[in-house]
């Protein structure tokens, strides 16, 4: 009862109060399933892109993190091909940072920011990690790539407005109705600065 009330709290602060660029929503009535969308950030290889994650919620939730992945493919030394999220938010300690004070939408926050800042030296994936580390230009070119081909055509049926232009593209949590229905389609692709 206490994760249940936690989490609809939660996601209520999501939906008025939103971190920039970041989007939440429970999927089919699922308080413990949830989406998360993040747009990837001004002058990083991610710029533009739409990128969605999965959240699995555990029952022993806040005193275990939930559980994260990317769904879009992106090139980052600390994102699995999977996927799954290097991030110390994510995990327990003593490997860990995750304490119940932490919620979603600080782990969300805290993905945004690796994805701008990776941290080599803790990676998933060792030859993304070296060539950030040895050949950042490589890295950023194949990371722009991967964005362009997985993360921007998944933003096309999104508005656009003056903030894309821009770069910065600020979206607000909401419970997503089915994108399949039609009554719904126009709702579900709003976005709102």
């Amino acid at each position: 009862m206490q994760r249940t009330t936690r989490l609809k709290r939660e996601l209520q602060l999501l939906s008025t109060e939103p971190p920039p660029g970041i989007s939440c929503w429970q999927t089919e009535g699922q308080i413990d399933d949830l989406r998360a969308q993040i747009v990837g950030g001004a002058n990083t290889p991610y710029d533009g892109g739409l990128f969605s994650l999965e959240i699995k919620v555990p029952e022993r939730y806040p005193f275990e993190p939930p559980k994260m992945r990317f769904l879009t493919p992106i090139y980052h030394p600390n994102i699995d091909n999977a996927g799954r999220i290097c991030l110390d938010a994510l995990k327990l300690p003593p490997k860990g940072a995750w304490k119940p004070s932490l919620n979603i939408a600080t782990v969300l926050s805290s993905i945004q920011l690796l994805m701008g800042e990776p941290n080599p030296d803790d990676p998933l994936m060792a030859d993304i990690s070296s060539e950030y580390k040895y050949n950042k230009q490589l890295y950023l070119e194949k990371a722009k790539r991967w964005t362009e081909k997985h993360a921007i055509q998944r933003n096309k049926g999104v508005e656009e407005t003056e903030g894309t232009a821009l770069g910065r593209l600020d979206i607000t949590c909401r419970k997503r109705p089915a994108l399949h229905s039609e009554e719904h389609q126009d709702d579900s692709k709003k976005v709102f600065m």
